[in-house]
C-alpha cells in the first residue's frame, strides 16, 4: 500500500517538474499531472532498459530522476500534440 502512495507522490513531483520545463501553458489538474509523472517514470524505465540491462529477475529498470523527467516530457509533448486546446 505504501508503494502505491509513494508512486503517486513521486509521480506528481515528476509531473510538476516536467510541466515546469516544458514551454507553454498546460491546463492539467492534479490527476493528469500525476498520471503524466507516473507514465513518465515507466517510460523512462523502458528507455533506460534499452541502454543497460537490469539485474536478472527484476521486472522493471529503476528509471531514476533524470530518465523519469525525460519520459514525462515525452508524454507531455505527445499529449500537447493530440490535445492542442489544452
Amino acid at each position: 500500500m505504501l508503494h502505491i502512495i509513494w508512486s503517486i507522490v513521486v509521480g506528481f513531483i515528476i509531473g510538476l517538474l516536467a510541466r515546469a520545463i516544458m514551454p507553454g501553458v498546460q491546463n492539467l489538474g492534479f490527476l493528469m499531472t500525476t498520471l503524466i509523472g507516473i507514465g513518465g517514470s515507466i517510460l523512462g524505465g523502458l528507455i533506460a532498459r534499452l541502454f543497460s540491462k537490469p539485474e536478472p529477475g527484476s521486472g522493471f529498470h529503476p528509471a531514476g530522476l533524470i530518465m523519469s523527467i525525460i519520459g514525462a516530457l515525452l508524454l507531455l509533448f505527445i499529449w500537447g500534440r493530440f490535445h492542442p486546446g489544452v
